[in-house]
């Protein structure tokens, strides 16, 4: 068991994450500007968490845990702030608790530029993924975190399959319990760590696609940005 800190927990992506870390046995801490708005279940701590404020409260808060996860999203509104440097705060405080583990949730090619303009998905959320590009980045080269970096295709309000397809291919669609399942689920496995998953709605079960992800592809030769 983990206790768990989830950035960002009053979203789509947390409230489904949440449910899925507990019913694996962890304990969750949920932070949010409007932490009324996480979801209420035994094991989990609302706290409120602005990730505007400076790094050092932003650690007092997270102290005491074992794991991030950073789900935030501002949806277009505050990318830099949020997205980008609310994310790097984040990895900042994770270090200054010596927390290892941290897991990022991205979007699928968020590191490789070259892809967005060939997908209109892609296209049409560039300042996301600009964002993106640079908080992934940081937390590749400026961190010593033990990280697995998350990235779906575009994101769905439906029903969850408990099925994927990883790594890079034609953009597709995730059911966001999908999503949450997968990011739950890395942690059980370590093997995930030092990964960029990228995934896509498929037919391989979830638990089937994490336990064999396989050594990771070192960054600078895996056709990613350097």
């Amino acid at each position: 068991m983990s206790k768990v800190f989830v950035v960002g927990g009053s979203g789509r992506v947390a409230t489904d994450l949440i449910k899925d870390l507990v019913e694996n046995g962890n304990k969750v801490v949920a932070g949010s500007r409007n932490p009324e708005k996480i979801i209420k279940l035994d094991g989990v701590t609302a706290v409120k968490l602005d990730l505007h404020a400076e790094m050092e409260e932003i650690a007092k808060i997270m102290d005491g845990c074992d794991v991030v996860y950073f789900v935030a999203g501002s949806r277009g509104k505050d990318l830099l702030q949020t997205d980008a440097f609310g994310a790097v705060k984040t990895m900042m405080a994770a270090e200054r608790d010596d927390i290892e583990r941290y897991i990022m949730l991205s979007s699928m090619y968020a590191l490789q530029p070259q892809m967005w303009s060939k997908y209109k998905a892609l296209a049409d959320i560039t300042d996301y993924n600009i964002a993106k590009f640079f908080a992934d980045n940081y937390l590749i080269h400026n961190t010593k975190l033990a990280s697995t970096i998350v990235q779906p295709a575009s994101l769905t309000e439906e029903p969850g399959t408990g099925m994927v397809t990883l790594g890079d291919g034609k953009d597709t669609t995730n059911p966001i319990p999908d999503v949450a399942k997968v990011l739950a689920d890395t942690l059980k496995y370590k093997d995930t760590i030092g990964h960029i998953i990228m995934m896509r709605s498929g037919k391989t079960p979830i638990d089937d696609a994490l336990s064999n992800v396989g050594d990771p592809v070192a960054y600078n030769n895996a056709g990613l940005a350097d």
